[in-house]
């Protein structure tokens, strides 16, 4: 899958081990690379549903972006980057032909 980011700060972030380490330590890190690294071995997100992480659709004001578990409570958070967005006729994602993503944050995002 092809994998963008929302800044080139995130990029940074997310793509060197040293700064990830200092941000959130080493179990946190490793996970985050664990969940970066599969997402970009996936030929699409459908392929996401049999990986560890619970890739799931979020809703309320994060409604059309996605998440994987992290360390808890944190997650990826990311959206698709498919133009247009892959959708079936009720307006459902169709998670087998999404083959883009932009990673968008990384954190706890329940607020507590």
């Amino acid at each position: 899958m092809e994998i963008s980011f929302q800044s080139a700060k995130l990029q940074k972030l997310c793509n060197s081990q040293s700064k990830l380490v200092g941000k959130y330590g080493p179990r946190h890190a490793a996970v985050i690379q664990r969940r970066l690294l599969d997402l970009e071995a996936a030929e699409t997100l459908e392929v996401m549903t049999t990986l560890p992480g619970r890739c799931h659709e979020l809703v309320g004001n994060l409604a059309g972006c996605l998440a994987v578990d992290l360390v808890h409570p944190d997650r990826l958070v990311f959206a698709v980057a498919n133009d247009p967005r892959p959708v079936n006729e009720s307006g459902a994602l169709e998670w087998q032909k999404v083959t883009a993503i932009e990673v968008v944050g990384i954190g706890n995002y329940h607020g507590s």
